[in-house]
């Protein structure tokens, strides 16, 4: 029976040591900035999702669903076509390029996001349509709410970590990265 509660104890300690980490992003006026992704990096914490973890940006109403999809480095990315139309997806980014020819419903194969950075993606047919995926090195992440804010669990055991965000009104296609001291229960970034 020990040994039971022992292998419990194992499963529950990383989650009852978790603290909650709350993050405030504004612009450069200190107005709120919903929809910017912030994402904690460190020691101890996987930098690559488990094998098979998928995701999706769809293309609906010529445009994509989400406009702004967060996966961790890893993830394969599914790009179904629900509108009644043809669609041509791409990316010319650094951290993945990519073609999708055209195509209506399902593509074959997901893409495979195996590098951390911000991806650009559009559809050579439809010039309005633009979306971004933000591939990071972390589980630990998450898109502000309309009030800028965004909370996320820190595990106990994680170590030199890292505070990351990024915003689609940004110019670079780079997050900004601060130290984040041990501790930290909340933090205010301006993007």
């Amino acid at each position: 029976m020990r040994g039971l509660w022992a292998l419990a104890a194992s499963f529950l300690t990383p989650l009852a040591l978790a603290e909650p980490l709350s993050v405030q992003v504004s612009n450069a006026q200190g107005q709120p900035l919903a929809g910017a992704v912030v994402a904690v990096e460190g020691e101890g914490l996987p930098t690559r999702a488990r094998a098979g973890t998928q995701a999706e940006l769809a293309q609906k109403d010529r445009q994509f669903r989400p406009q702004l999809l967060v996966v961790q480095t890893g993830t394969e990315v599914r790009f179904p076509n629900e509108d009644p139309v043809r669609h041509h997806v791409y990316s010319y980014s650094a951290a993945k390029s990519f073609e999708l020819k055209l195509y209506l419903g399902e593509t074959a194969n997901p893409v495979l996001f195996d590098k951390a950075g911000v991806v650009a993606v559009g559809c050579n047919i439809h010039d309005r349509m633009s979306a971004h995926i933000v591939v990071v090195d972390t589980p630990l992440f998450a898109v502000t709410d309309a009030q800028g804010r965004a909370t996320l669990e820190l595990p106990a055991k994680a170590a030199n970590l890292r505070l990351r965000a990024w915003h689609p009104s940004r110019k670079e296609p780079v997050l900004s990265s601060e130290a984040l001291p041990a501790g930290s229960t909340q933090r205010s970034l301006r993007l």
